[in-house]
């Protein structure tokens, strides 16, 4: 038997980075699909955390109790639904609100620290596709293909106004602009696990793009990088 066979089978991951509301979500899903891999929305977690927080009047600064509070959340995506402690909590998880509360949640050590197994649960065969801020370089560092996905703040802004417009729902784009170069600092400068890109991550700039291109760009580079290997 040669060795190559006495190795157990790691399923491959393509780890997609990149700051709020650069399409990560909706490209990793579309990319996973035309794959057949899992998906992983890590930022999902942390925006659930948040939400799991303010229903148990824990603050977001309160890095011990948001620690602890991890070991009581049962977490499913299931039919781009997404599921806490048995509840469809979706659009609650989307709202600007929690979004912010995502990337101030994100900032403590130990609350990244206590959501890394979970995340490693989620790589299973065949594949896994996982968009996040660190999932290229904290805790997927050995993946196939790394992405670092982004676009100028007021695109991403833009972006999520129309989204919200299209939802009926108020939105200023001023204050989303804002809202998304704050969480952009908090992400780049938080002391654990910053933004950035990994030195062996490929950039997909999308601002001049459109999804489709996006997506085609992922796939060719991950086929490419399969064939080459």
């Amino acid at each position: 038997m040669s060795a190559n066979q006495n190795t157990p089978f790691t399923p491959p991951v393509i780890a997609i980075d990149g700051p709020s509301a650069s399409g990560k979500g909706t490209i990793t899903q579309l990319v996973a699909a035309q794959l057949g891999y899992h998906y992983l929305d890590s930022g999902a977690l942390y925006r659930i955390v948040a939400l799991a927080a303010k229903n148990n009047n824990i603050s977001w600064n309160n890095e011990a109790l948001l620690a602890e509070l991890v070991e009581q959340l049962d977490i499913k995506f299931s039919d781009n639904e997404i599921y806490l402690n048995n509840n469809k909590v979706t659009e609650k998880v989307r709202s600007e609100e929690i979004g912010g509360g995502a990337s101030e949640v994100a900032i403590h050590p130990a609350l990244r620290k206590a959501l890394v197994d979970l995340q490693h649960s989620f790589r299973q065969a065949p594949g896994l596709v996982a968009d996040g801020r660190d999932m290229a370089t904290v805790i997927f560092p050995d993946a196939k293909l790394k992405i670092f996905l982004t676009a100028t703040a007021e695109v991403r802004a833009d972006r999520r106004y129309k989204q919200l417009a299209a939802k009926n729902k108020s939105a200023d784009y001023q204050k989303i602009l804002e809202d998304l170069r704050q969480r952009d600092t908090r992400d780049q400068q938080r002391s654990d696990a910053p933004l950035v890109q990994a030195p062996d991550a490929l950039l997909l700039e999308t601002s001049n793009s459109n999804i489709a291109e996006a997506v085609a760009f992922v796939i060719n580079a991950y086929l490419a990088n399969a064939k080459s290997n």
